[in-house]
């Protein structure tokens, strides 16, 4: 029996990372990829198996996606995402400092989708990661709430084209990842304090709150073209 084999893209921290551990620990192969060898190398240590792989690649560029191929995989799911200077308000907008997340997240997925389809093994599936901004924006966030929206269009699209391959998008909510450093700074750890007492759950998200929600949809057979929440009860608030 072939081992399952998934590749997680922005593995290399907060939810990929948790996805990565999880699946090794249940006795999956894993290839992580991110911009950063850094990170990768990080990755590596922490988490120490010899069913790990990694790979120096960036999704907004098609001959980095095209690399990751070069061997049959069983799932894909991408976690990645380039936030700098994505929130600005719409009367200042500057396009280029905003396109880090456009290519990151929605063109990337693309890219993804086209060069995953043809290595995936029967039943398999491909994760995009869209978020709560595309339910709940914020001011300044008129980009990050388009782009998050704009990937639950392309999965619904891309499960009809690519079928039978399943095509899903995890949502998450609040959850506490390095990239709440880059929007909170030193007020992190109040920010996301105060975003807990918001929530009906009564805390702000973990990385591996994500993973196995992400699992679940790699793995139910059924379920394609449909995004899962995983947000606390955001949308409820």
């Amino acid at each position: 029996m072939t081992t399952e084999h998934v590749i997680i893209v922005g593995g290399s921290s907060g939810m990929g990372l948790a996805l990565a551990e999880t699946l090794l620990s249940e006795g999956s192969e894993v290839t992580i990829a991110s911009r950063s060898p850094e990170r990768l190398e990080e990755a590596a240590r922490s988490l120490a198996s010899d069913r790990l792989r990694t790979v120096q690649a960036d999704i907004t560029h098609e001959n980095d996606v095209a690399r990751l191929f070069n061997e049959p995989a069983d799932h894909v799911v991408t976690t990645a995402v380039d936030g700098a200077g994505a929130y600005q308000p719409i009367a200042e907008f500057d396009v280029d400092t905003a396109r880090g997340v456009l290519d990151s997240k929605l063109i990337g997925a693309v890219l993804l989708a086209k060069h995953a389809a043809p290595a995936l093994r029967p039943g398999g599936s491909i994760t995009l990661t869209s978020g709560i901004a595309a339910y709940r924006p914020s001011p300044r966030g008129s980009m990050v709430a388009a782009v998050n929206g704009a990937l639950a269009s392309f999965a619904r699209a891309a499960a009809l084209e690519l079928a039978p391959i399943r095509v899903n998008v995890i949502s998450p909510g609040w959850v506490d990842t390095p990239v709440w450093d880059l929007i909170s700074g030193s007020g992190k750890a109040a920010t996301l304090a105060a975003k807990a007492e918001a929530l009906p759950v009564g805390r702000v998200g973990r990385p591996e709150d994500i993973a196995h929600a992400i699992v679940a949809l790699m793995r139910n057979g059924f379920i394609t073209g449909t995004v899962l929440h995983a947000d606390g009860g955001h949308r409820l608030v």
